[in-house]
């Protein structure tokens, strides 16, 4: 892995675990962003590793979504964590989705999402309907991006939402 300043990034991308939620994430999430902050990797360097996407491989760190024997095969060499205590802590049982954070989202961040939907879901739910007809986009047949943009008007976040039909 290439060397890199950190005077030469915009933000520092050696997310940590956030201390306040800690207690509603299982005890994976501990292990994993310690070792990532440890390695000094991005959730994205670690999805390149992978063949996964940055946004999946942050979902695993917070317990929303699967692990494979090869996912924890490789994180194990990637984080020098043992394979045997990641197994233990990634292979037990199904993921617990949502209950990283209450409902209203207190997180402004996460806020502002939930805000999105709260405000254009049924103007998104009319447009799709009109384009596909009767049916839903699925979570689980489903894959997202986050990618930067930057223009004259400044920095933009763009979020891309792919589910099937």
């Amino acid at each position: 892995m290439a060397e890199r300043s950190l005077a030469t990034l915009d933000a520092s991308p050696f997310l940590s675990l956030i201390s306040s939620i800690v207690d509603r994430l299982p005890s994976s999430s501990q292990t994993l962003f310690s070792a990532k902050t440890s390695q000094n990797l991005t959730f994205a360097e670690i999805g390149t590793a992978l063949s996964r996407s940055e946004v999946a491989i942050a979902a695993l760190f917070y317990g929303q979504s699967t692990a494979s024997p090869e996912d924890i095969k490789a994180l194990s060499v990637l984080l020098k964590v043992p394979e045997e205590q990641l197994t233990s802590e990634l292979a037990q049982g199904f993921p617990d989705r949502g209950r990283a954070g209450p409902m209203p989202p207190v997180e402004p961040l996460i806020y502002r999402l939930y805000e999105i939907v709260q405000n254009y879901g049924y103007a998104y739910k009319a447009v799709l309907n009109e384009k596909f007809g009767d049916g839903i986009m699925s979570a689980i047949s489903f894959s997202t991006k986050v990618e930067k943009e930057v223009d004259e008007q400044g920095t933009w976040a763009v979020i891309t939402l792919r589910g099937k039909w």
